[in-house]
């Protein structure tokens, strides 16, 4: 007999990986990702929940609080600049009605969380992006490029290339000295690095515009099979 709960979490897992892997793909090669994909996939995730309130239930009707409280979160994320991309926004509201029960796949995920699923999945892409600082380092200091803590955070570029890359300058000019510039001002960086190249720099510091939507991507599918990173780790230390 067919397991209807087993069927619907992997439709949800079929379903997350299919639309963010196509938003990962179109985020890279043009850094934007169609609003239509977050309004199937919370719609997809709507009809899921109605079928299984009909056919298995669901266990806890309280959880479901949590899918505006997650979107709220994270709009008020979004407002105050921690989630820099409006498309990784609402992904991640989209993901809090594809996704807000923990899934039941055979012994999977390994280390589920008392924190909502959906949010499991937002704190996994944190944790995967955090491993990006280390991998520049080294990146770094294979070239013998090593500058704190512009090696932490990105490589340097040539100007004229830089203004043909998806990337953001990690230096700005005020009062005639360099400065540290963590986060991007606006999207579009070519002003700022003209300004640079008018000082005479050949070469600047830079931080390439990746995609929130590939750690997302793998969180995603961390969460489905190995459960929620942080909290795992949290419990090993403890």
């Amino acid at each position: 007999m067919m397991d209807v709960g087993l069927t619907l979490d992997v439709v949800r897992l079929v379903v997350g990986v299919g639309i963010l892997g196509y938003a990962s793909y179109t985020d890279i090669k043009t850094r934007m990702a169609s609003n239509t994909l977050w309004i199937v996939m919370g719609s997809v995730g709507a009809a899921l929940l109605v079928v299984q309130y009909f056919t298995v239930g669901i266990d806890n009707l309280l959880s479901l609080v949590f899918i505006p409280i997650l979107i709220g979160a994270v709009y008020v994320l979004f407002y105050v600049g921690l989630i820099f991309g409006g498309a990784d926004a609402k992904a991640i509201m989209a993901l809090s009605i594809l996704t807000p029960l923990w899934p039941h796949l055979h012994g999977f995920p390994l280390h589920p969380s008392v924190m909502p699923f959906a949010w499991s999945i937002f704190s996994n892409a944190i944790v995967l992006f955090l491993i990006i600082p280390p991998m520049f380092l080294v990146y770094n200091a294979i070239k013998r490029d090593v500058e704190f803590p512009y090696a932490l955070i990105g490589y340097r570029m040539d100007v004229e290339e830089a203004k043909k890359k998806f990337v953001w300058p990690l230096e700005k000019i005020v009062d005639g000295k360099r400065k540290l510039m963590f986060m991007p001002e606006e999207f579009d960086a070519v002003e700022h690095i003209e300004e640079l190249e008018k000082t005479g720099r050949k070469k600047i510091w830079v931080t390439p515009k990746i995609p929130f939507m590939i750690p997302l991507l793998m969180g995603f599918v961390f969460a489905f099979f190995f459960g929620d990173i942080l909290f795992a780790i949290v419990s090993f230390l403890i």
